[in-house]
């Protein structure tokens, strides 16, 4: 009988961590990026775990990091080779094993193209992985659509439908509270469920304070009567801007103005010489799916999103 044995990396692992590559059709993290973050602290080799036998790699998990944190916050790749028989029970413990250092939640997104439940070959390999994160205790799950803008696809000109002005902290918590009413997001209803509406609203506004993105760019929408419509808060990843988070209060809902404060946000990104802007929504969110798509966003891939609470 095989032993396996899982464990976090050390330097000298480097070579037969950067070695591995994934055949099949899901994202994964090459050795280019994982060296270059590695460089930025946000891959780290005690966060990085094998599974081997007789000391070869039969498995590896890469778990990413802001480079300032204490911990790991996402598993970016989990990959075990096909030859091991019950891939998803091997690829289940390492990621236990990792689990009981790591003391604060975490997600692991599963990358495909759209469409992936028809192709056998993507469906057979997000589905080992699922059920791995499943049995590892990430049973909390949701499906979002990636999307990406390029300048190619336009710059929306303002309509002057709705007017945009800057704000303290006060009043952006204040529209974070409003926008949570009836909100179709699926983490941010399960956070009203389990937390209520404030601390909903106080942790949503911490989490893009604390994002790369400037604060600078935030707006609060409001009508020609002077009336707060929404907000537009462009936000950033460590690796591109994005969308972040835009809503409507719920009394201006159905009234087109998602479509004003979308438009806001690209044209804050592109005037700032951005090439490309990325956003994510929940495949349930229907309008603002539909939003995205009538602004020139290109759906570019599916997000099976694995998390073990209610954080983002």
């Amino acid at each position: 009988m095989q032993v396996i044995s899982y464990r976090p990396t050390v330097p000298a692992d480097l070579h037969r961590v950067t070695a591995w590559s994934v055949t099949e059709p899901v994202g994964w993290i090459p050795a280019d990026r994982y060296l270059a973050d590695l460089a930025e602290n946000m891959y780290r080799p005690e966060w990085t775990w094998i599974a081997e036998v007789d000391d070869q790699v039969v498995g590896r998990a890469l778990w990413w990091g802001p480079k300032d944190s204490a911990h790991p916050v996402a598993l970016d790749c989990l990959d075990v080779d096909s030859a091991m028989g019950d891939r998803a029970a091997i690829a289940a413990e390492l990621i236990r094993a990792a689990l009981t250092g790591f003391p604060q939640s975490v997600q692991y997104a599963i990358k495909a193209a759209g469409g992936w439940r028809d192709d056998p070959a993507t469906s057979m390999a997000v589905e080992w992985r699922r059920a791995a994160a499943h049995a590892a205790g990430l049973t909390r799950e949701v499906e979002r659509l990636q999307f990406e803008w390029t300048p190619a696809d336009g710059v929306p000109p303002a309509t002057g439908v709705l007017r945009f002005a800057e704000a303290s902290d006060e009043e952006f918590l204040a529209v974070f509270t409003r926008i949570a009413d009836g909100s179709l997001d699926a983490q941010t209803r399960a956070n009203l469920a389990a937390k209520g509406v404030d601390a909903t609203a106080r942790e949503e506004m911490d989490f893009y304070l604390r994002a790369p993105g400037k604060r600078e760019w935030w707006r609060i929408a409001y009508t020609q009567e002077g009336e707060v419509a929404g907000m537009a808060i462009p936000s950033a990843t460590p690796y591109n801007v994005n969308v972040g988070y835009l809503g409507v209060v719920p009394e201006f809902r159905g009234r087109g103005y998602v479509d004003e404060v979308l438009a806001e946000i690209t044209r804050i990104h592109a005037a700032n010489g951005e090439l490309r802007i990325t956003a994510t929504t929940d495949v349930g969110n229907a309008p603002m799916a539909a939003a995205f798509g009538r602004a020139g966003y290109r759906n570019t891939e599916i997000r099976i999103n694995l998390s073990n609470d209610l954080r983002p």
